[in-house]
């Protein structure tokens, strides 16, 4: 029984995944702060329904935030964790740019205390999450991890950009497997109340009026969640070899990869979705686009299936008809 420590287990893939380590077989340890960056109560029906799961003997749940250095060095001696997953962190473009503070202690204070438990811990493989939002305002797509991603348009961007070269300081100097998984637009049932799909959601039914960016011409490569769970599930088993980069003499046991649709959708055609799921159509006001956004994202994951045999495969229309059915249901 492989023993496994999931960071920001309350969180919208931090709860999906651990429902399948579960089912696995695996013994799992989540932490997670329960901060309201968005509706607490959503993160304890998650809590709650983890707690009823059929393999909830497996599971142990400890209040705990990430910049707790105590906490996390306490943790680790106290565990003997195989495997971590750290879904742990603030997220958010726009809420960056309005506190940016918080964004350095969880992704930045947090996830040093994360790498110095797997250091002095003997873990035998580091998956954590990065994001699309690396890439910036890249201009060639679809988004290689082979590109340069030095120009970040957000301090989340630029936060984890941050968590990928201190992985890889961590894996050089001490053999620690690390892999960064760069997630793109993730969406589904139990989802974070902040993202697009889920307030266009609850105003379609409701109907108010949504706000539209760049008139609904941004183009996304939407995940649905079960693809990225899946994508965690076989990355886990994957760890990356030592190796040394092109243009370094440098070696770690290092790896970055996309997960993503491998398609991009266009806004309007997003909406679509919703309005056809929710059976209603959009009030729309039209705005331009906002400061830490990016017009397109697109993922290249062919290193992803090379290496693990995964292809993300769920269509925007199934995805958001789950989300919507389970959106009634929850909030009647």
């Amino acid at each position: 029984m492989r023993k496994v420590l999931v960071t920001g287990s309350a969180g919208f893939i931090g709860f999906h995944v651990i429902q399948a380590l579960l089912k696995q077989g695996c013994s799992v340890v989540g932490i997670d702060n329960l901060n309201d960056y968005y509706d607490p109560q959503l993160k304890y029906s998650r809590l709650d329904i983890l707690t009823k799961n059929d393999k909830a003997e497996n599971y142990q749940f400890v209040i705990m935030d990430l910049a707790d250095r105590t906490g996390i060095e306490q943790l680790f001696a106290n565990n003997q964790f195989d495997i971590v997953i750290n879904l742990g962190a603030q997220a958010g473009v726009r809420y960056s740019i309005e506190n940016p503070h918080a964004y350095v202690d969880s992704n930045l204070v947090g996830f040093v205390n994360i790498l110095e438990g797997c250091r002095y811990n003997k873990v035998k493989h580091l998956v954590y999450a990065s994001s699309s939002s690396v890439y910036g305002m890249s201009i060639k797509q679809p988004f290689s991890t082979e590109d340069r991603v030095d120009y970040p348009i957000s301090l989340y961007a630029a936060t984890k950009k941050s968590n990928e070269l201190m992985a890889y300081t961590y894996s050089h100097l001490y053999g620690i497997p690390t892999t960064g998984l760069r997630f793109f637009t993730v969406y589904g049932p139990m989802g974070r109340p902040d993202m697009a799909y889920f307030s266009f959601t609850k105003k379609i039914l409701s109907g108010e009026t949504i706000d539209v960016y760049n008139n609904g011409e941004m183009q996304r490569d939407f995940t649905y969640i079960e693809d990225i769970v899946k994508g965690i599930e076989r990355v886990m088993s994957q760890i990356p070899e030592t190796q040394n980069l092109d243009t370094s003499s440098a070696k770690a046991p290092y790896k970055i990869y996309n997960i993503g649709n491998n398609q991009p959708i266009s806004l309007r055609r997003f909406i679509t979705a919703i309005e056809s799921s929710c059976g209603k159509k959009a009030r729309e006001n039209l705005l331009p686009m906002q400061a830490g956004d990016v017009p397109s994202t697109f993922a290249n994951i062919d290193e992803l299936i090379t290496d693990t045999g995964f292809k993300p495969s769920t269509s925007i229309e199934d995805g958001i008809s789950q989300f919507v059915s389970w959106y009634k249901k929850f909030y009647r």
